[in-house]
């Protein structure tokens, strides 16, 4: 296998027989009216790259991620690892959670102290390297104080504690010009109602929300502020379990105008629900953001994150992504890790350039679909009834249920045209690989 250091860029090269080249991403070219790099908009996850080291819940660390130092400097060579790998994958932006970034230490006070110092090397880093910050968050589930949530917490000291967390965040994002900030739930939910006062939780998780809103407006922070639907692990019903149920939250609360979701693959499996009807949901709603791009195994129960390799499931995405008008504020975050087995530096780039050109052909293959126009028109043709007479008239309101009752007797005689989804998904498959 090739050496980590002796890699420089990763570059497009289709006909290459080096793993490390990519064969469908080419970031210049342009698809659908805008460059591959901006209509996919790559981010590197800090949790995952930076930090993981192959830990699991029946086994240690597998790699070595802490480049032979302790403390603070530790995580400086984290951060000049992590730019040094975008550089390397030619990928513009990252995020991260709060803990992510700097040693955790015994007091609010301490971490803030430490993680001020790398957000301040991070700058650098950022215009010497020309990178940006996606977004970030808050590690509000990984302490012990967080053990019955956060914002949903039976003790508001652990309530006032989120907020001082997040308060750090989005002074953080302000300064690092990230494009947005992730409220992901973590531990907002619940295991039994035996010890669960619901409504209060959800009424005060709705009041951190809107306090975090009027702080945004306070400091001025222009980014986009994202939910990250989750159904459950760690707890059994979490609050934000699918984009409908955030969806119904963000409206019961008025805090629709404020928040986009942020949809994962992994946790749309999880839901049971496709990655692309979470997209959907999400578009439909107005309320499409940005992307954690990964996915799960079907044959275990849990948050597996793997690198996206599934080309159907990236095709599908990147079809509701162009439908959707593209990303603005988001982008395509890889929450996704390398398995425990795939332990060198080597892999990590591996699995980038896999997951990376996943979704390029993805991308590829969605602009051709749409480009084909097959799937379109056969949408437009079996809802054309709601363009004239009867359809029309209930699209603009205009009817009534006396009315619709006359109408139903006088046409007995319905036939249901065929949805012919076999049909659909050989259209898909000739798309894909004719």
């Amino acid at each position: 296998m090739e050496n980590y250091k002796d890699i420089t860029k990763v570059v497009y090269n289709p006909k290459s027989t080096s793993a490390f080249a990519f064969r469908f991403y080419n970031p210049d070219e342009i698809i659908a009216g805008k460059s591959m790099s901006d209509q996919l908009k790559f981010a590197m996850s800090y949790w995952h790259t930076i930090d993981a080291a192959g830990t699991d819940m029946f086994g240690g660390d597998t790699m070595d991620k802490n480049f032979g130092k302790a403390g603070v400097e530790r995580y400086i060579a984290k951060a000049d690892f992590a730019f040094e790998l975008m550089n390397k994958l030619q990928i513009e932006y990252y995020c991260f959670h709060d803990a992510d970034i700097a040693p955790q230490g015994e007091s609010l006070a301490e971490n803030i102290k430490n993680q001020n110092k790398i957000v301040e090397y991070l700058e650098t880093l950022q215009t010497k390297h020309g990178k940006k910050l996606l977004w970030n968050t808050a590690n509000n589930f990984g302490d012990k104080k967080f053990m019955a949530g956060a914002a949903t917490s039976p003790n508001a000291d652990v309530f006032a504690l989120a907020a001082a967390k997040v308060k750090w965040g989005l002074d953080t994002a302000k300064r690092l010009g990230a494009s947005g900030y992730v409220f992901w739930g973590g531990r907002e939910g619940y295991d039994t109602l035996l010890n669960t006062d619901m409504g209060l939780e959800l009424d005060n998780l709705a009041r951190f929300m809107h306090l975090a809103v009027d702080y945004k407006h306070k400091i001025g922070f222009k980014g986009a502020f994202y939910i990250e639907p989750k159904p459950k692990e760690p707890t059994k019903h979490q609050y934000d379990f699918d984009a409908a149920t955030c969806m119904n939250f963000l409206r019961k609360y008025d805090l629709e105008n404020e928040f986009k979701l942020n949809i994962e693959a992994n946790h749309a499996t999880l839901a049971t629900h496709t990655f692309q009807h979470e997209l959907r949901t999400a578009a439909v709603n107005n309320a499409f953001g940005s992307i954690d791009a990964n996915q799960g195994d079907l044959l275990l129960g849990w948050d597996t994150d793997q690198f996206p390799t599934n080309v159907y499931d990236t095709t599908l995405c990147m079809y509701e992504v162009l439908k959707a008008g593209g990303f603005t504020s988001g982008g395509l975050n890889f929450d996704a890790k390398t398995r425990r087995q795939s332990n060198t530096f080597e892999d990590i780039l591996l699995a980038y350039i896999a997951g990376m050109d996943s979704f390029a052909l993805g991308l590829r293959m969605a602009d051709k679909l749409i480009r084909d126009g097959r799937i379109d028109k056969f949408m437009h043709e079996r809802y054309a009834s709601y363009e004239s007479g009867i359809g029309k008239k209930i699209v603009d309101g205009a009817t009534n249920f006396d009315e619709l009752s006359t109408y139903a007797l006088a046409h007995e005689n319905i036939q249901v045209a065929s949805g012919r989804q076999e049909y659909l998904e050989s259209v898909l498959n000739e798309i894909l690989f004719n």
